[in-house]
Formats: structure tokens, C-alpha cells, sequence
């Protein structure tokens, strides 16, 4: 009855029976959502006249597909040329996935199949399916290998293929798929080794590869996968050998299981490198020798929740420091040669030469120990005295919640040398940077943001910061230690925020360098083009997080050279989310008004000032200004614009022609001819330009420019080889 409907959203309700048939005759629909109901039968609908679908969501139902024809109506699906997403999932279709599969529209971006009991093996033509980004099969009953065809699917960023009865051998072509984030294939029948091509997977955040029979020794390229920050699950294998020490190089890790295997050796020292781990689970191998003084510091970040090194055969002394100062966090049981450690733990006293030094030594020390404390107690009362006039300040507040670092005003002030210009970093909107180290369990070098609580908005946005940070973590991101909400020794409110120390600076003294800075003595050395495509992927997989990968998506609104700062190893991280916003926030009126628009003038996308809702692709937006601001050294707000030129149209009229007249003349030396290097700043030009238009519907999206990245980076490392 409703031949010009476009969009029909009916989902979660009660409605039940089979699907209307007379849907087919909607020639004009765009978006079918039915998930969330009852609807049960054969799906038997003929959808090839439905020339402009491009999202079918029948999830969450009764459909079933046994019997014959059972899944005709994916044939007529293929004729749907500008479908994006088929979501099936958690119905009973209860059948073998068709070859046609394949043919589905090249478009098709989610294919969701998952808790649907298909059986039979995946057919390799869906492989064909090239601008996949989400494939979820997982929790069905499908058999045989995984195909090689996987390889095919460039741009897929979640692969979940967990608790089906998968068998053979990892495809080595999975190590393809550079710009997939998370990959499940836990819960099967997979043997053979780990492939060690995973190793290029560099964008890879979390891996569960758990209760397989996967043997052989853990591939050290794996370990190298910096990117990882979620989970890396290796547990219940037959996996043997010694645990690699590049493990240590997964400082964003957040959960590391390798238990219930058949590894050997010692544990590595390294593992006191992964500051950020707060789940690790050895327990169930065969790991001899002592447990490394290294694991004593595996606080970092977050407090390392859960230590598990249950029935191994290590040795000696358990050391009495970090974590494993808390019974609750630690589990030993089985390790018979283990002693020491503390008493809630119930292992044997330790016998050895050292435990008697420390015994006789504490004996020896009673009487100083005593005198000592006899001193700090007269000092105490004189200080009592001195401050007892002043207002008494008010406790410390971490607003992230436990487990993060509690940090005292004093503490602050100690770390900064009294907040000493010497140690100043920057200036930010709503406060300084200073440089600190702060002296609990070692020293820990770190940024300390000191709000300048009298200007406007500086409450407002310490709050957007902390809520923001405390629910992100990507190795991409700024990480977060701790926030002080106090008085300071004045009785003046004070707020902090403490980060991790990056100790190349931000992006724009790279791009921008005050002469002083470097003293006159050395000419200032720049980025060349492959670190500022490095850069540039760094952020670009920083947006994809916040937009795609959080719980509830994130909008930065204020990403500017200034905000993106580089560690020792010159990989990026975006900083500062005074001004973050949830997207869930963005329901509220007061969000569109134009009296709340923020941002930095040149980066801010130019919807803001007609008032617009803020929105992702603003934020892609900033992201194209600031590649176009890479390629050429030119703020946005160089005197050089004005009413009728902005770095947008300045960048547009010089492609292709004229674009070494306004490309940044460092990156031109490194080409005497300038052929090679001229294709691959056209490609970043384009990809600045596409996602900074004016108009937010024609901008590209954030995994599209990520991918034209990686496709540039690709074509500098076979021009240099």
C-alpha cells in the first residue's frame, strides 16, 4: 500500500508470523529493520526489485531455513546492488551457507550470521565480498577449514568466528588483513601453529584464539603488535616452547591468558614492561626458575587486578612488593619449591642465606627504626603547630575511580618543582603542562595539567576529560594515570589530571618549531613523509576507536597538531578530551545551540558555527585539515587565508598541477626528480580534501581514509626499497 516508503523500522516489539510478502512491493525502500520480534518461517520473499535497500535487520527472531529453498531468498538478495548491512543473527535458520553468498553486493559492508546454527563448510566465494568490515559467523556449527579467500577482505576490522568446529590450520593469509581490530577464533578445533603473518595485523586490539589445539611455540612477531590493548587469550592449546621475551613489548595490554598450555621455561623478565596489565593468567604450564623482580613494578596504569601462576615449577622467593603484597590478586597454588611471601598466602618460610641477612637485619635495625620514629614524631607536632591556623584542606579525589593512582596536591607540587617554569611544557585552553616525576613504588616520569580554575568552562571540562578517559584505552590515545580534585596549601580549589609523559613533544612543534627552542645550536631536523603518514594512520586509527570501537562512541572536538603528541618512538597518540563528548549526549537540546560551539578556529568543521549537532564527522573533519596541514606546513590560519581561500580550496586548486608549489619543501629533498614522491602526495592531498568538505554527507569516512593510508604507506615502502 506504501509503494514510495523508504525507511520501515519495526523493531522490538511482539510482532510474530511469517514476513509480509507485500514488503516486495515497497520499490523504494531503503532500510528494513524488523529485528527484536517474533517473526518465525521461511524468509520467502523475493527482494529483487528492491533496487535501493541497503540495510535488511531481521535479527533476534524465529526464522528458520530447513527444508528446500530455505535460503532462496538470498539469491534475490544479490541483486540488491547498494546493500551495506544483513543482519541475521540469533535466528534458526539451520542450514548450509549458499555459494551465492558471494555474489551479495561488492557494497556489503556488515554481515552478521551469528547464533544461527548454519552448518557446512564457509563457501570461499565470500572472499569476493572486498569492502567487508564486520563478519560475524560465530556461534553456529560450521565445519571444515577457513578459507584462503579470507585474505581478500582488506578492510575487514572485526572477524568473529569463535564456538563453531572450525578445523585445519590458521590461513596464513589472515595476515592480510592489516586494518582488522579484533579477531575471535576461540572455541573450535584449529591445530597447527599460530601463524606468524599475525604479526602485521599492526592494528589488531584484542585476539582470542583459546581452547583450540593449536601447538607449537607462540610467534615473537605477534608479540610485537603494539596496538594491542584489550586481550591477547592463548589459553587451553598444546602450545610449548618458552614465552618470547618481546612480550614485553605489549605496554597497552590490558589481559594476557596463556594458561592451561604446555610451556616451558622461565618466565621472562620482560612481563614488567606491560605497565598496563590487569589480568594475567600463566597458570597450568610448565614455567621453572623464579618469578622475575621485575613483576613487582606491574602496576603501571591500572592495578594489575588478577595474577595467576597456579601449578608451574617455579622457585624460590616470592617477592613481597606490588601485587604481590594482595592475597586476593595472586593465586601460586602447586608451585611445591615456592617460600616466603606473605602470610595470607601460607607458603613455607624461606631458609636461604637471604632471609636470615633480612631477619638479623631487622633485629639490628629495631633500635633506629624506633629513634627515627621517635624524631618524625616531634617534627610532625612542630608542623601540626605551624599549619594549625590555616583552613584545613579537603582529601584527594581521584574521579577515575579505583584502580588508578591516588595523588596529593603536595605530591604534585613536589613532582613539578613547585610547578616551576623550568618544567612547563605548554599552554592548554583551560590550563598549563608541566613535567613531573612522581616518586611512588620508583620514579614515574609524567604530564601534570594544572586547570586554571578562574577561567570559563575549566570545571566543565576537567569533568568531560575524566569521564572520557576512564572509558577508553587504544594505544593511540594519551593514557590517563590519575586526576587530583583538592585545596591547595592556600585553601584555593585545585584540579589536576596526571598523564603519561610523551617525550617528543606534540605534533605541532614538529610542524611549527619555535626557533628559540632549539638555542641556535643545531638547524631543526623534521618529520619525513613516511613518519608523517605514520602519523597520520596513528590518529586516524585513534578516530576509528572513539567513533566505532568504544561502548558508547566518542566525539573528540578539538583535534589540532597541539592535541597530538608522540612518544619515544615517535608513535602518535591524541590527547585532550576537555571538550569530548559521549554521542548519546548529543540527544540533549542545549547541544545544537550555537551558544555551545567548541573547538579551535580553522579545525572546528563549519557546520558548528550554523549551529549543527556536534557529530563524527566533524571530528573527520579536523582530521583532514590537519592532514592537509601536514603536507604542506601551513596552519589553517596563516595569514595567507582569508574570506575566499581557506587551506581546503588553497589545496584543491594546486591539484594535481601545482602541487610540489605547495607541498612542505623538507619532504621534497628526499626525491631529486620528484616523480615518485609526486604520486604519493596527490593520494594524501585527495584524502584531506575528501574528508574536509564542506558538506558532512560527501566527507569521507574515517576506515575509508585509513585504508587509502595504509595503500600510501604500502606504495613509500616499495618506492624505498
Amino acid at each position: 500500500m506504501f509503494p514510495h516508503l523508504q525507511l520501515l523500522q519495526l523493531q522490538e516489539n511482539q510482532f510474530d508470523g511469517p514476513l509480509p510478502l507485500s514488503i516486495s512491493n515497497c520499490s523504494q525502500l531503503v532500510q528494513l529493520e524488523l529485528d527484536v520480534n517474533n517473526f518465525s518461517g521461511k524468509v520467502r520473499n523475493d527482494f529483487r526489485s528492491l533496487q535501493n535497500l541497503r540495510v535488511i535487520a531481521l535479527s533476534s527472531n524465529n526464522f528458520q531455513a530447513r527444508g528446500s529453498d530455505g535460503l532462496a531468498f538470498f539469491s534475490s538478495l544479490t541483486n540488491c546492488s547498494n546493500l551495506k548491512l544483513l543482519g541475521l543473527e540469533q535466528n534458526q535458520f539451520g542450514d548450509v551457507l549458499p555459494n551465492f553468498v558471494g555474489n551479495l553486493s561488492i557494497s556489503i559492508c556488515w554481515l552478521l550470521l551469528n547464533g544461527n546454527q548454519f552448518y557446512g563448510s564457509i563457501p570461499s566465494t565470500i572472499g569476493n565480498l572486498v569492502n567487508m568490515e564486520l563478519l560475524l559467523l560465530n556461534d553456529n556449527l560450521f565445519t571444515g577449514p577457513i578459507p584462503d579467500s579470507f585474505g581478500y577482505l582488506h578492510k575487514l576490522r572485526w572477524l568473529a568466528f569463535s564456538n563453531n568446529k572450525f578445523s585445519g590450520e590458521i590461513p596464513k593469509s589472515i595476515g592480510n588483513l592489516s586494518m582488522m581490530n579484533k579477531l575471535y577464533l576461540e572455541k573450535n578445533r584449529l591445530e597447527g601453529a599460530i601463524p606468524s603473518s599475525l604479526g602485521d595485523c599492526q592494528n589488531l586490539l584484542e585476539i582470542t584464539l583459546n581452547e583450540n589445539n593449536l601447538n607449537g611455540s607462540i610467534p615473537r612477531q605477534l608479540l610485537i603488535v603494539s596496538s594491542l590493548s584489550i586481550a591477547l587469550d592463548l589459553s587451553r592449546n598444546r602450545l610449548s616452547g618458552s614465552l618470547p621475551p618481546e612480550v614485553g613489548y605489549l605496554k597497552n595490554l590490558a589481559k594476557i591468558d596463556i594458561s592451561e598450555n604446555v610451556m616451558s621455561g622461565e618466565i621472562p623478565g620482560s612481563l614488567g614492561s606491560c605497565n598496563s596489565l590487569e589480568n594475567l593468567y600463566l597458570q597450568q604450564n610448565s614455567f621453572q626458575g623464579s618469578i622475575p623482580s621485575s613483576m613487582e613494578s606491574l602496576r603501571g596504569t591500572f592495578s594489575l587486578k588478577s595474577l595467576n601462576l597456579s601449578f608451574n615449577n617455579v622457585e624460590g622467593e616470592l617477592p613481597m612488593r606490588g601485587v604481590f603484597t594482595n592475597a586476593s590478586a595472586i593465586s601460586v597454588a602447586g608451585n611445591y619449591r615456592l617460600c616466603g611471601g606473605i602470610s595470607e598466602l601460607r607458603l613455607p618460610r624461606c631458609t636461604t642465606k637471604k632471609s636470615r641477612n633480612r631477619k638479623f637485619l631487622s633485629r639490628t635495625l629495631g633500635i633506629t627504626v624506633a629513634s627515627i620514629l621517635v624524631g618524625v614524631a616531634v617534627v610532625s607536632s612542630f608542623i601540626i603547630c605551624l599549619f594549625k591556623k590555616k583552613r584545613k584542606t579537603k582529601p584527594t579525589v581521584s574521579l577515575l575511580k579505583d584502580p588508578f593512582l591516588k595523588v596529593s596536591y603536595g605530591e604534585l607540587l613536589k613532582a613539578t618543582e613547585g610547578f616551576s617554569s623550568t618544567n612547563l611544557l605548554g599552554f592548554g585552553s583551560f590550563g598549563r603542562v608541566y613535567k613531573g616525576v612522581i616518586e611512588q613504588n620508583g620514579e614515574l616520569v609524567v604530564a601534570v595539567k594544572v586547570l586554571d580554575l578562574q577561567t570559563r568552562g575549566a570545571t566543565k571540562s576537567f569533568m568531560a576529560e575524566c569521564e572520557a578517559l576512564r572509558n577508553i584505552r587504544h594505544r593511540n590515545l594519551v593514557s590517563i594515570i590519575t586526576s587530583c580534585s583538592s585545596m591547595d596549601f592556600q585553601g584555593n580549589e585545585f584540579k589536576a589530571l596526571v598523564y603519561e609523559f610523551m617525550p617528543n613533544g606534540s605534533l605541532d612543534n614538529w610542524l611549527h618549531p619555535i626557533p628559540e627552542a632549539n638555542n641556535g645550536e643545531r638547524e631543526f631536523v623534521g618529520l619525513d613523509l613516511l613518519q608523517r603518514v605514520d602519523i597520520a594512520i596513528d590518529v586516524a586509527c585513534a578516530l576509528d576507536y572513539l567513533h566505532h570501537q568504544c561502548e558508547m562512541p566518542i566525539i573528540h572536538r578539538d583535534l589540532k597538531p597541539s592535541n597530538i603528541l608522540l612518544d619515544g618512538d615517535m608513535v602518535a597518540h591524541v590527547g585532550d578530551f576537555g571538550l569530548a563528548r559521549f554521542r548519546a549526549e548529543l540527544t540533549t537540546p542545549s547541544t545544537s545551540s550555537s551558544s555551545t560551539i567548541k573547538g579551535t578556529i580553522g579545525y572546528a568543521a563549519p557546520e558548528y558555527g550554523l549551529g549543527s549537532e556536534m557529530s563524527t564527522s566533524a571530528d573527520v573533519y579536523s582530521y583532514g585539515i590537519l592532514l592537509l596541514e601536514m603536507i604542506t606546513r601551513k596552519r589553517p590560519t596563516d595569514k595567507l587565508f582569508g574570506a575566499d581561500l581557506n587551506l581546503h580550496n588553497f589545496a584543491s586548486i594546486a591539484l594535481p598541477q601545482r602541487v610540489m608549489e605547495i607541498v612542505d619543501p623538507m619532504l621534497l629533498t628526499e626525491d631529486t626528480d620528484g616523480s615518485k614522491i609526486m604520486e604519493n602526495l596527490i593520494s594524501l592531498f585527495k584524502i584531506g580534501l575528501a574528508c574536509s568538505t564542506e558538506s558532512p554527507k560527501d566527507r569521507m569516512d574515517i576506515n575509508t581514509a585509513l585504508h587509502e593510508l595504509h595503500l600510501v604507506k604500502n606504495n613509500i615502502l616499495k618506492v624505498s626499497s
